[in-house]
């Protein structure tokens, strides 16, 4: 499975954001995707997931500001709305397969939000 985040970049507070992941898989079936983050001096956290029957899941911090979706082909985005500084973290896709089960990340896309 390989993972590629792109959308990452300095933004003002107040304004949107959305991130891409292009996620592909040579063998094992993704099931479901994620954004997780990880801001400077703190653990990953997770964002948002999605999963394989299209439910989500949100960090009650973002709940009601991003939003997260994917296409058939498997690219997944995060719209980010109402940003604040809280926001800024290193953004790191994942995915999930069953068979076998195990998690993949992509290598991050940095979100700034500083005026």
């Amino acid at each position: 499975v390989q993972l590629v985040e792109s959308g990452g970049r300095l933004i003002q507070p107040g304004e949107s954001l959305r991130l891409s992941c292009a996620a592909s898989s040579s063998g094992s079936e993704i099931l479901n995707l994620g954004w997780y983050r990880q801001a400077p001096g703190k653990q990953r956290e997770v964002v948002a997931i999605i999963f394989h029957d299209k439910r989500t899941q949100y960090a009650g911090s973002v709940n009601g500001r991003f939003t997260i979706s994917r296409d058939s082909k498997n690219t997944l985005s995060l719209q980010m709305n109402s940003l604040t500084s809280e926001d800024t973290a290193v953004y790191y896709c994942n995915a999930y397969t069953g068979a076998p089960p195990r998690a993949y990340w992509g290598q991050g896309t940095q979100v700034t939000v500083s005026s």
